[in-house]
Parts: C-alpha cells; structure tokens; sequence
C-alpha cells in the first residue's frame, strides 16, 4: 500500500494567503464598523449573541424536536417544513424592525420610501414558500409511488 504524505497543518501556500487576505478584510471592516460608536456596537454584537444562543436555539431546537414527533419521524415531510420554516423565520429576524412597523419614520426618512407593507409581503413569501415546498413533496411523492407514470 503506497504511503501517503502528510498534508501541512494550514494547507498549501495559496490557502494560506487566501485565509490571511481574509483575515485582513475582517480585520479592516472590524476598524471601519467601530469606528463610530465602538461601544454600543459591541454591546449589540454580544447581546446579539447571547440572545440567539440562549434564548432562540432553545426554541427553535424545541420547535424542530415537536415537529419530529408530531410527524412521526418522516424525515421527508419534515424536511419539507424545516426549510421553508427556516426561511421565513430568518427573513423575519432580518426584517423584524420593518415587518413590525417599529422603524417606520426613521425607514422613510433615510431612504424616502415607504415602509408599509413589508408584514403582508413577509406573509406572502412565506405562504409562497411553504406552497413551493408542499408542490415539491407532491411530485416527490408521486414519482415514488410504484406504477406511477406508467
């Protein structure tokens, strides 16, 4: 059996300067992000962080466990509500301001637009993604079924 080389720890010289231009690139956005108001950033970073890690993870894990039990373990219909599910709930975590109406005035006055209607248009990407999803599990489930097509 022939005997294989031992790959570097950090991989061939190429890697390495691609990861150090990436590193640099963080590094300078990090400068050009705190360069304002340093300490309230930091301070929505890490409550950022801890939010989703102690309060959003265990729900939504606890959403996806019920969701395994109530379908029995039928990886093919949860998966077809995972996704869409997860879709629509980052959406909303991105547009959360927005989709409540919390930032209206403010939306408006820097983009001279207006923020009405992002709550209905939420709702109908996420109906259209459920709906999208539930198609695909039709016609999943269609070719799988014997004689079908015949």
């Amino acid at each position: 059996m022939p005997e294989r080389r031992s790959r570097p720890p950090l991989g061939s010289p190429f890697h390495l300067l691609v990861l150090l231009c990436s590193f640099a690139l963080c590094a300078y956005a990090g400068v050009r992000l705190l360069d304002g108001d340093w300490l309230m950033i930091t301070v929505w970073f890490v409550g950022a962080a801890l939010i989703h890690d102690l309060v959003l993870l265990p729900l939504y894990a606890a959403a996806d466990r019920a969701l395994v039990t109530v379908t029995a373990g039928r990886t093919a219909w949860v998966n077809h509500i995972r996704v869409p599910a997860a879709l629509s709930g980052l959406l909303l975590l991105v547009w959360f301001p927005l989709i409540t109406g919390r930032v209206s005035e403010r939306y408006a006055s820097v983009t001279a637009l207006s923020a009405d209607g992002f709550a209905a248009r939420w709702l109908l990407i996420t109906a259209a993604l459920f709906a999208g999803s539930a198609v695909l599990f039709a016609v999943r489930v269609g070719r799988r079924r014997p004689g079908a097509g015949d």
